[in-house]
């Protein structure tokens, strides 16, 4: 299936696997992108020098293009983009809008460069700066993200910028995919669907979680890291949910010093971070402090496999899936569904 998307990027699917961290790493990335689809290492929850040894991993299992997701705000994000450069790398995602001079960094460099965006007004702005793509994610999706669900964001991106556009937020079959393309977009972003893999690094206890979770079983909360962020709903979040402001505060704290420890940062480090991660963005203090913990959060749940001390990303879409293909299972379900959808429709006209 070729569309404007795997012309760009070279994948043979118009299926890309989302950067998540502590899960997207160079083993899900090179079984999706392997398989036909388009994966992105997530790069956020690494080191520099952790950054180039998942790159040269990916590489070391498939010679499939792939792409590594980028913090815009990340106090060494041109180290990164340079390093993506050296690499050869063929895309860099943001979870935030880079600014211009990031994006002509990475054009300059020969990598395309694809943000994710929340509202219409957010892809008019970074098509305008020379971005190649935009991922749109809609309010069905996990992480940060916007209210406006994917049906309704899609068609507005679509129509308002010039450029291939992704839809992510609520995908999960072949029938998906057909209505993503019928909307006008270019392929689908999973994140969520790929996680609940049998390649994906998370434990067996972890994705039971998140197999048994209904479609009411996630949370929109600003108590993880001081902005709207979707995950599952367990005793756990909803201790953080009623727990008062000054408790909060001193739970994120504790958090922060201990992503400190984790990341080897020291404290005028995790300072320049929490001062660049507010910036352009009206987050107090407090929510800087939630910000910087919540790798500690996610890594508690997600790589220690103790879900009632952590927490976890989570698509509503989780409510919809069943079982745990593996990556090539999956793409290979997804097309087959897709083909099958597209030719009841040509069979219907």
């Amino acid at each position: 299936m070729r569309t404007p998307l795997t012309d760009l990027v070279g994948c043979r699917h118009p299926i890309v696997q989302t950067g998540m961290g502590y899960v997207s790493g160079a083993g899900l990335v090179a079984a999706t992108s392997a398989a036909g689809g388009f994966g992105i290492l997530a790069s956020a929850t690494m080191s520099l020098d952790e950054v180039g040894a998942a790159i040269r991993e990916v590489r070391r299992r498939t010679e499939a293009p792939f792409g590594v997701n980028l913090r815009a705000d990340a106090p060494d994000a041109r180290e990164r983009v340079d390093l993506l450069v050296r690499e050869g790398v063929r895309l860099a995602s943001f979870a935030l809008a880079p600014d211009r001079e990031l994006i002509r960094r990475c054009a300059d460099g020969g990598v395309l460069t694809m943000p994710s965006v929340g509202a219409r007004r957010h892809a008019e702005k970074v098509a305008g700066w020379g971005v190649d793509a935009v991922l749109v994610q809609g309010g069905e999706g996990g992480g940060h993200t916007g209210p406006v669900p994917t049906t309704l964001l899609l068609p507005q991106v679509v129509d308002a910028v010039g450029i291939p556009v992704v839809a992510a937020g609520g995908f999960f079959d072949g029938r998906g995919l057909v209505a993503a393309l019928a909307y006008g977009a270019a392929g689908i972003a999973m994140g969520t669907r790929f996680l609940l893999t049998s390649d994906s690094p998370v434990g067996d206890e972890v994705k039971r979680l998140y197999l048994a979770a209904p479609v009411t079983g996630t949370v929109v909360t600003t108590r993880v890291d001081g902005v709207p962020h979707r995950v599952l709903r367990t005793p756990f979040v909803d201790a953080l949910e009623h727990s008062g402001r000054a408790a909060g505060l001193a739970r994120a704290l504790r958090h922060a010093v201990a992503f400190r420890r984790l990341a080897g940062l020291s404290w005028p480090a995790l300072l320049r971070a929490g001062r660049t991660a507010r910036h352009g963005r009206e987050l107090s203090w407090a929510q800087t402090v939630m910000a910087a913990g919540t790798p500690v959060l996610l890594r508690t749940a997600m790589v220690e496999g103790r879900p009632e001390y952590g927490v976890m990303s989570a698509g509503q879409v989780a409510g919809l899936i069943e079982d745990l293909p593996s990556c090539a299972e999956l793409i290979d379900r997804i097309m087959r569904e897709a083909e099958e959808r597209l030719a009841r429709l040509t069979a219907v006209r």
